[in-house]
């Protein structure tokens, strides 16, 4: 699934004769990493979690009967929806009357009508498809079963915008927002509010049709809200909200966009749908199939089979990337010299989003700054595998990346790529970057860690 270009195809790294495993630090990493997204691709999980016995459609802990059901569709979006869309139309089979879904990744699921949109910055493509599912949704009644699917990437696939904001505004602030450093839930507070989908209003135009939300997180806090802008679910935030995160984090706002904020905060336009106008959500259930633990259960599982003491420390790292990396490290020391949270050999793992606020003009991506942040100060007989599990780290073609202690030669030149966000070509150079060899992997929950260590004196 991953190869780490540059390097031989088998792992040439010498293992010391007196280390208590057969596999190098290296190995056992992009191992795991590979485990941990085929885990939470999916088709694994489908598989895992929805089945269907006569006209029973049986989803986690929750049953449906399809043949009380005029109509049974699936609608939704996002990097994996096309993919899930397909193995669902397997499932529902002869149930099944239509639908539409808008991913990156398209692949035949007939008869759902699957739309290729961008990732990560919306087009007319995207503002087309998007408007069509709206216009479907509002169509379905009270005896029609929505399987609606959410996965990550969805914010960009499922942009409706509303009148007031053309394509070259919503482009502008979607650059902007993924740039300038606030947190998801911030980022969201200002899409909800642009949109005419996100924050529960594709709940409220699906409305009174039974609508089951089957989402794969992608988010930190595992908040179906947070998923995809949370277009299936209550809003908390406001118009007040999103203005004031425009302005703490100095956002470049096309006029559209403030003045549209603007009139909602001074009460001129409806808010989005929250707790209080639970009807909306009457009809609506929301179920996580997967999420970031999904992916590092698996890798854990992995790591110990190849005699490294798993330890997951989260699932929700976020931050900067490069202090988020000294961080790992600080803790790889501390296992190497006290033993301490674990004995080595050992594996920490973590998953979450970091972020990159952007100075440079550079090439690279929150798990590429990651790894090379975290290589300038490796202790030795440890390796960090480092990777956005939907198989593209930011605008690259690269997952992420694996090193070393001995990536770094020059922590000068190190530092000052990490300072022009132009990490790519260092790793590049340092045969560092891990591609996917399927392009999109098809799985999408977030980032996956994996810092292997050994005794500081193995």
């Amino acid at each position: 699934m991953f190869e780490q270009r540059g390097q031989e195809e088998q792992d040439t790294t010498q293992l010391p004769t007196e280390a208590p495993v057969s596999v190098t630090p290296r190995a056992c990493a992009v191992t795991a990493v590979t485990a941990g997204v085929t885990a939470a691709h999916p088709d694994q999980v489908l598989s895992d979690t929805i089945t269907r016995k006569g006209e029973i459609l049986s989803i986690a802990d929750n049953q449906y009967d399809l043949s009380k059901y005029e109509e049974v569709v699936i609608l939704g979006g996002g990097n994996a929806a096309g993919s899930i869309a397909q193995h669902l139309t397997t499932v529902v089979d002869d149930y099944l009357t239509g639908g539409i879904v808008i991913t990156d990744n398209p692949v035949d699921a007939d008869p759902v009508d699957v739309v290729t949109g961008t990732h990560p910055l919306p087009s007319t493509a995207n503002m087309t498809a998007a408007e069509q599912m709206r216009s479907y949704a509002r169509d379905c009644a009270v005896d029609t079963l929505v399987l609606a699917v959410i996965t990550g990437g969805g914010s960009a696939l499922l942009s409706a915008p509303v009148e007031r904001i053309d394509e070259s505004a919503l482009r502008t602030i979607t650059q902007e927002l993924i740039q300038c450093g606030a947190p998801i839930s911030r980022i969201n507070a200002v899409r909800k509010h642009i949109s005419t989908i996100k924050g529960g209003q594709l709940a409220r135009a699906l409305t009174p049709a039974q609508t089951i939300g089957l989402i794969f997180s992608d988010v930190t806090s595992g908040d179906p809200s947070v998923v995809a802008s949370g277009p299936l679910s209550p809003d908390a935030s406001t118009y007040t909200d999103a203005l004031t995160t425009l302005r703490e984090y100095d956002v470049n706002t096309p006029e559209s966009v403030r003045i549209h904020l603007q009139r909602g905060a001074d009460g001129d336009i409806d808010e989005t749908p929250s707790e209080q106008s639970a009807p909306a959500f009457d009809s609506t259930t929301t179920i996580t199939l997967a999420d970031g633990m999904t992916a590092l259960t698996a890798a854990a599982k992995t790591c110990s089979d190849l005699g490294y003491e798993p330890l997951i420390l989260s699932s929700s790292i976020r931050g900067e990337a490069r202090e988020a990396a000294k961080t790992h490290v600080a803790i790889a020391e501390e296992i190497q010299r006290n033993n301490t949270p674990t004995d080595p050999p050992a594996a920490i793992l973590t998953g979450g989003e970091t972020t990159v606020t952007v100075t440079g003009d550079g090439i690279g991506g929150p798990n590429q700054e990651f790894a090379l942040a975290a290589a300038i100060e490796l202790p030795s007989h440890t390796a960090l595998c480092a990777i956005d599990t939907d198989g593209f780290d930011g605008p690259t073609d690269a997952a992420g990346a694996t090193v070393t202690a001995t990536t770094v030669d020059e922590p000068s030149t190190a530092r000052t790529a990490l300072n022009a966000n132009n990490v790519y070509p260092f790793l590049d150079d340092h045969a560092a970057l891990m591609l996917s060899t399927e392009g999109a992997t098809g799985t999408n929950v977030n980032d996956l860690r994996v810092l292997t260590v050994l005794t500081e004196d193995t």
